[in-house]
């Protein structure tokens, strides 16, 4: 039975790697690393970069990764997605047959707003699936900010941006963590209730911040988000959100 090694590896700064990561790492015998189309092949060429900075003699197979069917909904589209993403993954690991353990380096952790859990789960055959923590985006957005998670023995809330969007803010939420929003769906809320703190290419050289009340600063992170887009062909961000206690 082959061993598939999910690491996290961080936001985009080599320092991220764990020492776990760097030790699976050195013993992996194939890394899958994928392609995520135009604009993107600097993030296939940090993968590879990380791994060549933990050895010289690693074997990588690149892949590319499929389009999403736009004409179906949200969920089936996701679904029909990852059963190909999966069928590429058992397609490429069938051509290295003599790699016993593969690893693929996923961003942030495997465990929060990440598929690549999901998508092991539809291997057939199934292999021996391990899981190596690591950095999450929302721990690279509050160092860089310098910032706790939370308040004083308060809970905090993550999502996504299409749940902001579709169902605005959650009743009784102080703290809302948001990730995968490429609508900027803070722009709905009544920025004068809201301090924001906002980063994207966390961890990475590229990284841009910025922070205040929401009412002040919405526009400037909006601009901002698509100067930073244009430039380099795709962007990752995450927010906090915190509402101001009712005078």
């Amino acid at each position: 039975m082959k061993q598939l090694f999910l690491i996290g590896i961080g936001t985009g700064n080599p320092d991220h790697l764990t020492g776990e990561a760097r030790r699976v790492m050195a013993e992996a015998d194939l890394f899958l690393v994928p392609h995520k189309g135009d604009g993107k092949t600097n993030l296939a060429d940090l993968r590879t970069q990380i791994i060549a900075d933990v050895r010289n003699d690693a074997t990588v197979a690149l892949f590319d990764m499929p389009v999403r069917d736009e004409s179906l909904p949200y969920i089936a589209r996701v679904d029909a997605w990852h059963d190909e993403i999966a069928r590429i993954w058992t397609d490429t690991m069938a051509q290295h047959p003599e790699a016993r353990k593969v690893a693929l380096l996923v961003w942030g952790d495997p465990s929060l707003y990440d598929s690549t859990l999901r998508i092991a789960a539809r291997l057939h055959p199934k292999p021996d699936i391990r899981v190596v923590a690591g950095i999450t985006s929302v721990q690279a957005l509050t160092a860089a900010h310098a910032i706790p998670l939370n308040t004083l023995n308060a809970p905090v809330t993550i999502s996504t941006g299409r749940r902001l969007r579709d169902q605005g803010w959650p009743s009784e939420c102080e703290t809302l963590v948001v990730m995968l929003d490429g609508t900027c769906a803070f722009q709905d809320l009544d920025g004068a209730q809201f301090d924001i703190w906002w980063g994207a290419y966390l961890g990475m050289a590229e990284q841009i911040l910025d922070h205040g009340r929401l009412a002040d600063v919405s526009d400037r992170i909006i601009a901002r988000r698509a100067e930073a887009r244009a430039a380099h062909g795709w962007i990752m961000d995450t927010y906090l959100l915190r509402r101001l206690p009712e005078k």
